[in-house]
């Protein structure tokens, strides 16, 4: 019972928390900010989250195989992609400022003296949602590289594991 909770139990647990942890930012998002971000996402976004999401998917699945106890310690054959996919996250945020800066760009563009408000808001709209997208995707591509960290020491608090002196 207990080697099963080690080995399958807890890794799934820790896996699916980076999972979790997205879908409780979008939920506690307004659902004023969500509609608004959804009728406006850009092909752009499509690209960010495009990748960001498969990045996301990949991570998770190696951090469940991280998180697996194997022999004497964990799978650590994983930890190196791991590390090179987390480091993709440091990009998130610049791609959603390229996509605000073409926003900016395309609204300036459109901007004379007889423009509607609304017309401007609209033009600038795909900037709003470049720099969410960049950020969230930056967010939760970050988090499967921690949950390793914890449950790794969590695991093997769990599994006996002599604490490093």
């Amino acid at each position: 019972m207990r080697r099963s909770l080690i080995q399958t139990l807890l890794p799934i647990v820790f896996a699916s928390l980076p999972v979790l942890a997205a879908l409780l930012i979008l939920a506690t998002l307004p659902p004023n900010a969500r509609a608004f971000y959804l009728t406006h996402v850009s092909p752009f976004d499509g690209v960010i989250l495009g990748v960001g999401g498969s990045l996301f998917l990949v991570q998770t699945y190696l951090a469940f195989r991280a998180l697996r106890w194997i022999g004497e310690g964990f799978d650590e054959r994983p930890d190196s992609w791991i590390n090179h996919l987390a480091q993709s996250s440091e990009w998130f945020p610049l791609l959603g400022l390229i996509g605000t800066v073409c926003g900016i760009l395309q609204t300036f563009s459109i901007i004379g003296p007889d423009t509607p408000t609304h017309r401007i808001i609209k033009e600038y709209a795909p900037a709003l949602t470049a720099t969410g997208s960049g950020l969230f995707m930056a967010l939760i591509n970050i988090l499967p590289s921690w949950v390793i960290i914890v449950g790794r020491k969590m695991i093997g608090t769990l599994g006996g594991e002599e604490p490093p002196t």
